[in-house]
């Protein structure tokens, strides 16, 4: 079965050959369970921990303060639950972004509805929040700040580091969701001054269904449990550790740490490739977010007359690209990431997200703007030249 070429990176990545090598022999030889106090459970537990030190080497973390997850998604609600149950004593205030993914905007209306307070900062037209605004925004009462380090739709990264310092400077923690970002730009702990990180293995040629969350050993707060059980991960997090997958996540993050700078250069190309020949060939295509901060895999574009839908139903097994994110494709509405941009309604549901990545070339993006070209003159009633 053909289904296309492949550009919607940022939903999911293809799991790199290298990575599968490495996780085959935990679901056969090496089965054992990471907390049996036998053989078979000590070669797990030390995969485990040789995991551990690949994703705290590629963060800039210590060991000790990863622990890993079923995702993204639960690596966000364990830091922000699980930090703001611990910090209520000192305040209620938590702030955020407008753009932020769903699992920190959901996880965020659920403690509004405990009682906590939440502050959603805008954005600029470029998608960037000026760290100035969150100093602005922090009161006596502010216990957590939430900004994300590379939107999932239009990909512009965040300034952690002056909002780090902020946050610091005013006692407040530091959380960000890098599910994006990591493997594909550098993030180090330290320089950006942030307290926790979710990350997750899949959007960076690892597996689905492990993420990890890291936590600063010297912030001064402990995380409370979401779940309980057998008190894996220091208690932090109980349950079974999924150990192909974890082996595969420390696997992905070694391969990040020799190859993401060369790597990023060649999809950079590929992206300005793909932007400047669609702009070239048709009117009426505007890019979405900052173009020099953002991932260099990431074009989110409008074409103004045309549907976003209508391109996705005619690129059917041709192009596989998203008009947003993937964990609200099944939403009808126009994108309230681009929405908080200033978008309007009829370009924000004209767009299309094209994720671009490691196993994409040339001929690939080639063909796209040949593709996207001819049908988007199609639904607009132009004649095409392809």
């Amino acid at each position: 079965m053909n289904k296309g070429i492949y550009l919607d990176n940022h939903s999911t990545t293809r799991v790199d050959p290298r990575v599968l090598e490495a996780m085959l022999p935990f679901f056969s030889d090496c089965f054992g369970n990471a907390s049996s106090g036998h053989v078979f459970g000590w070669e797990a537990e030390d995969a485990v921990e040789a995991a551990r030190k690949e994703v705290a080497f590629l963060l800039g973390a210590k060991p000790a303060e990863i622990f890993f997850t079923s995702g993204a998604t639960e690596s966000d609600n364990l830091a922000l639950k699980g930090s703001a149950g611990n910090l209520l004593p000192k305040g209620n205030h938590i702030i955020t972004s407008q753009t932020e993914h769903k699992a920190v905007l959901d996880t965020c209306k659920v403690l509004a509805n405990k009682g906590f307070e939440v502050t959603y900062l805008p954005v600029d037209s470029k998608g960037l929040i000026d760290p100035d605004q969150v100093r602005q925004a922090i009161r006596e009462k502010t216990i957590l700040v939430s900004i994300m380090h590379a939107n999932n739709e239009i990909g512009v990264v965040q300034n952690l580091k002056d909002i780090g310092r902020v946050c610091k400077e005013k006692e407040v923690v530091f959380h960000t969701d890098a599910a994006q970002s990591l493997g594909k730009i550098t993030i180090n702990v330290d320089e950006a001054g942030v307290d926790l990180v979710a990350v997750s293995a899949h959007k960076m040629y690892g597996p689905k269904g492990v993420g990890a969350l890291y936590v600063r050993s010297n912030a001064g707060f402990r995380l409370q449990p979401i779940t309980w059980g057998g008190g894996q991960e220091q208690g932090v997090r109980s349950g079974t550790l999924n150990v192909p997958a974890i082996v595969g996540f420390g696997k992905a993050c070694v391969i990040a740490a020799a190859e993401h700078e060369e790597e990023g250069q060649r999809v950079l190309a590929l992206r300005e490739k793909l932007r400047t020949g669609l702009t070239c060939e048709l009117d009426g295509v505007f890019v979405n977010g900052d173009i020099e901060n953002r991932l260099p895999g990431n074009l989110n574009l409008s074409f103004s007359g045309v549907s976003g839908q209508s391109l996705l139903t005619g690129l059917q097994g041709e192009l596989a690209v998203s008009s947003g994110s993937a964990c609200s494709s099944h939403s009808a509405s126009a994108s309230y990431v681009l929405r908080a941009l200033g978008c309007s309604e009829e370009l924000a549901d004209s767009s299309l997200r094209f994720g671009i990545g490691r196993f994409n070339d040339e001929k690939e993006i080639d063909y796209a703007v040949s593709r996207i070209t001819s049908l988007v003159k199609q639904l607009r009633g132009q004649p095409s030249t392809h």
